[in-house]
């Protein structure tokens, strides 16, 4: 007899940045039931699974050299509105969504969902999370994103973090469900490259202030002038006019137009494993890069220039052992990561890394053999629970206190024609436009 083909699982992903869109598909590949999607199927082992990306329209919408940058491939991949999207998953069936956007836009996912799979005795398990490190708004992000089946927390820390915060307003932790960051990697660090290469991960928006970033951009140029033996690397999100997770209204690019960097000194672009391939010491504020080099072994280093502030991110790193300074790395400092620190952080340069998301394999497996199937979801926020906050957050997804699409919603079932297309990107250039050029204008004037 025929050996008959195991059914291949379907996954979703709904991102709405690039950054978020790695984040992820490349949880989904860590998660998903049978092997990796990295993994050619051996014989006798599960299938593949099928790959649906879908990307939120918005500010952020990532352009394809950036989803080239990140990597990552679907086997499709189109953009919608969140009521196109509700629909595509009202009518098809999937075994596993992971939702991977900012707390709103889960939280008016995880309702629109509700009302769409209303009459499904069938759903797909739904998991969500956050893309690096967690150092603000963690009550409010939380709570937006409670009513997935599955809340991933990348580090032991973060999980402790999240439970506390559930059991503190009453509701549900079961969800909470230690992993790791999904796109740590690469080989480990063994010795200084020739030549020696040092490389600051920028970030979209921190430090948010000219003068701040102007600073950075300074002792990093200054750094190369006293080294010219060594390669220095100013490693960029996105490019000007483009869009991340983060608003940025002061590019480097824009700023180091100014200055007369030596020619050891270079912008570069790209996925930053094959960066981390050549770096000898990362340099940050408190980009999750820094998680990406320790997992490495790779000298770190998380600057104190600026302050160890809430604002900068680089709080989180209290305790960590990277925290230091220009002057510091200068004198030739190499700071040594506090091993304990760095264990509670999911980043795992022990080894152990590939163990990290068994348990939300096991969790979404026995979901999945549930009898009966899956509860419909069941957020902490509601129109009882939240009233005057709850309605504004699904409005500006075009939704209904319940969930339902409100009337008039934008959606299509078909691509948009070509004036359309040429409107919408016409609008996402003005915006950015606004929030790169016109908008520091006008905070300068308010100085004035």
């Amino acid at each position: 007899m025929p050996v008959s083909t195991p059914k291949r699982p379907r996954i979703a992903v709904l991102a709405d940045s690039d950054t978020r869109w790695k984040w992820g598909a490349l949880t989904a590949d860590r998660i998903a039931p049978g092997p990796s999607m990295e993994t050619a199927p051996r014989e006798g082992a599960q299938v593949r699974p099928l790959l649906d990306g879908f990307l939120l329209r918005g500010r952020a919408t990532p352009t394809p050299r950036q989803l080239e940058e990140v990597g990552v491939r679907a086997d499709s991949l189109r953009e919608v509105t969140a009521v196109e999207f509700l629909r595509v998953m009202a009518e098809e069936s999937y075994d596993l969504l992971v939702l991977s956007l900012v707390g709103g836009g889960v939280q008016a996912m995880l309702h629109g969902l509700k009302h769409a799979w209303r009459d499904r005795t069938e759903r797909p398990v739904v998991v969500t999370g956050y893309v690096g490190v967690v150092y603000e708004k963690l009550a409010d992000g939380l709570l937006l994103r409670h009513g997935a089946d599955l809340v991933l927390a990348n580090s032991r820390q973060d999980a402790d973090r999240f439970r506390a915060v559930y059991e503190g307003v009453g509701a549900d932790a079961s969800a909470v469900t230690e992993v790791a960051l999904p796109f740590l990697g690469g080989a480990p660090y063994e010795g200084e490259h020739d030549p020696c290469t040092v490389v600051f991960a920028a970030q979209p928006s921190v430090p948010d202030s000219r003068k701040d970033r102007t600073y950075l951009l300074n002792r990093l140029v200054q750094h190369a002038r006293r080294h010219p033996e060594r390669e220095v690397l100013l490693k960029l999100r996105s490019k000007p006019g483009e869009h991340t997770t983060h608003i940025e209204e002061l590019p480097y690019q824009k700023l180091v137009q100014r200055l007369d960097p030596p020619a050891n000194f270079r912008l570069v672009y790209g996925n930053m494993g094959e960066v981390l391939d050549r770096t000898d010491l990362l340099v940050t504020v408190s980009s999750t890069a820094a998680l990406e080099s320790l997992h490495r072994r790779i000298p770190t280093v998380v600057l104190t220039d600026l302050g160890i502030r809430e604002s900068l991110g680089n709080h989180h790193f209290v305790g960590s052992g990277c925290l230091a300074s220009w002057d510091q790395l200068d004198a030739g400092h190499r700071p040594t990561p506090d091993e304990e620190w760095v264990s509670r952080q999911g980043v795992a340069a022990d080894g152990s890394y590939d163990c990290a998301f068994d348990a939300a394999r096991e969790r979404i497996a026995k979901l999945l053999d549930r009898p009966g199937g899956l509860p419909p979801l069941a957020p902490y926020y509601t129109p009882v629970t939240a009233p005057g906050y709850l309605p504004g957050i699904l409005a500006r997804h075009h939704l209904g206190p319940d969930g339902a699409p409100l009337p008039g919603a934008p959606a299509a079932d078909k691509d948009p024609g070509p004036v359309r297309q040429i409107v919408r990107r016409a609008a996402r250039g003005a915006y950015r436009h606004g929030v790169q050029r016109v908008a520091p204008v006008i905070r300068r004037m308010g100085e004035l």
